[in-house]
């Protein structure tokens, strides 16, 4: 019998990790201090350079700060911010911004068809892949396998994040491998269409 119920709660455990093993109420306690540069529900950054963390998706969320407190990825605003926290406070503080709203930005009219067909289709002359394939038509992302939602985030964050996957100044983790051989694709011009493009998805 003993055997019996540690099968069922160590399944019971799996499960969790499975589908996400934070607590949204515990991590909006930690939250307070992303507040002052996220916005509230980290919905609406003070700058457009800094990312919208609602909606992106816990698994991805709890990864990039898992990254930027062991200094794998290396955010100078961040420096010290996540320095005290455990690794159930990181897990609630993703579960908490992951269960947000995103708020959508406004794409450039000027550079939707050329966004639009990157972000759908790629360019097949560059090798390009579409966008879409990885982050959903609708830019949802894949929660399973960690790639983040993208729409409504904002232009100037996905141009910057972009450029350092191409320049390899982003490279923490197995997914950033992908991101940095689409980057390297990519012309400044095609960055900017894109990261417009998927600002204003929702």
């Amino acid at each position: 019998m003993k055997k019996l119920i540690a099968g069922v709660v160590l399944g019971v455990g799996l499960t969790a990790m499975a589908h996400g093993a934070g607590d949204p109420q515990a991590g909006e306690q930690n939250a307070a201090v992303c507040a002052g540069c996220h916005g509230q529900n980290g919905a609406k950054p003070i700058m457009g350079s800094y990312p919208k963390l609602s909606g992106l998706g816990e698994k991805y969320l709890y990864r990039q700060l898992t990254a930027i407190q062991s200094k794998e990825r290396n955010i100078a605003e961040m420096t010290g911010i996540l320095d005290n926290m455990s690794d159930q406070d990181l897990q609630d503080l993703a579960a908490y911004f992951a269960g947000k709203d995103m708020v959508v930005s406004q794409a450039n009219p000027d550079l939707v068809d050329q966004g639009s067909a990157l972000y759908r289709g790629g360019n097949m002359a560059t090798g390009v892949p579409a966008c879409a394939g990885c982050h959903n038509p609708t830019g949802a992302g894949n929660e399973p396998a960690g790639y983040p939602a993208l729409g409504g985030q904002n232009a100037d964050y996905l141009v910057k994040q972009l450029k350092a996957f191409r320049d390899g100044q982003r490279n923490n983790g197995s997914n950033a491998a992908i991101m940095m051989d689409v980057a390297s694709k990519l012309t400044d011009a095609e960055i900017e269409a894109v990261s417009s493009y998927i600002s204003g998805l929702n």
